[in-house]
């Protein structure tokens, strides 16, 4: 292969939404993590859930790093169970890599419905940068 000079560079940032630090009120909730720099591509990653999500109502968790759910929709608290892999938005298609155009320091996660009463979600996000 030819050397153009262009460096590719893949990380994992890690991000953990914990009931017992963030509490599980209904609204957004902002959770800091590492840093995913601007210009970089997210290409995959994946929702890892060590504590299920409870709740005493039908409550939903959606994640976002840019904009509304473009981590993860809004997941029914059924689905988050201990030790559920859910994968993120982006699944390794160009048609769903969303380009970082500020840096990432934070995710946004949003209980919707009812109130969270426990729950643990490690969030892993895949990215490239090609500079």
């Amino acid at each position: 292969m030819r050397n153009t000079g262009l460096a590719t560079r893949k990380g994992v940032a890690y991000f953990e939404f914990d009931f017992s630090r963030h509490g599980g009120a209904v609204g957004d909730i902002e959770v800091e993590g590492d840093e995913i720099p601007i210009g970089a591509v997210i290409t995959s990653g994946i929702h890892h859930v060590t504590a299920a999500v409870t709740s005493d109502g039908e409550a939903t968790v959606a994640c976002k790093a840019l904009g509304a759910n473009d981590l993860l929709g809004a997941t029914a608290k059924s689905s988050l169970t201990k030790n559920a892999l859910v994968d993120l938005v982006p699944d390794g298609t160009a048609a769903h890599m969303i380009r970082v155009t500020s840096n990432i320091t934070a995710l946004t996660y949003t209980v919707a419905v009812a109130d969270l009463t426990a729950g643990k979600i490690v969030t892993a996000v895949e990215y490239v940068i090609t500079a």
